[in-house]
């Protein structure tokens, strides 16, 4: 697992291509899973391992996952349908689909959020309206 932290803003070529922060190239492998976040406002990236332990620690608190529950078969299919492989080419980027930034309403201004085991592609201002919203004094004081 890979210690993925800050916050980084870049810019995304017309082809949909994006320069790695270099903090996160020196941490991450080749292989990505690129997909939407449950609520499409931002992409969630993971190394391989980290994306399977994502989803099933989705079905942790439930027991795990059950192939006989039509709810969590569903949850799980939806989930893997959206992910995408995605490869770090030579020069630290890596490339987004039309779809991929239609889902996240990605521009031309992005930032990169670490998140410990995973990174965030976050339309600029989408972020910034985000942070904006959050009072993180409130969020730290609750038990």
């Amino acid at each position: 697992m890979s210690e993925l932290l800050g916050e980084y803003r870049h810019k995304m070529d017309a082809k949909g291509r994006l320069s790695l922060p270099s903090s996160f190239r020196k941490v991450l492998s080749q292989d990505l899973r690129i997909t939407p976040d449950p609520e499409n406002q931002c992409l969630y990236v993971f190394e391989v391992d980290d994306y399977s332990n994502w989803v099933e620690g989705l079905f942790e608190g439930e027991g795990g996952f059950d192939v006989s529950s039509k709810r969590k078969s569903a949850l799980r299919k939806v989930l893997n349908s959206r992910v995408r492989n995605c490869e770090i080419d030579n020069s630290g980027r890596i490339h987004l689909t039309p779809a991929q930034r239609e889902i996240a309403g990605l521009d031309k201004d992005v930032v990169f959020v670490g998140d410990e085991d995973h990174f965030e592609i976050w339309d600029a201002k989408r972020w910034d309206d985000f942070v904006g919203s959050v009072d993180l004094a409130s969020l730290m004081s609750e038990s």
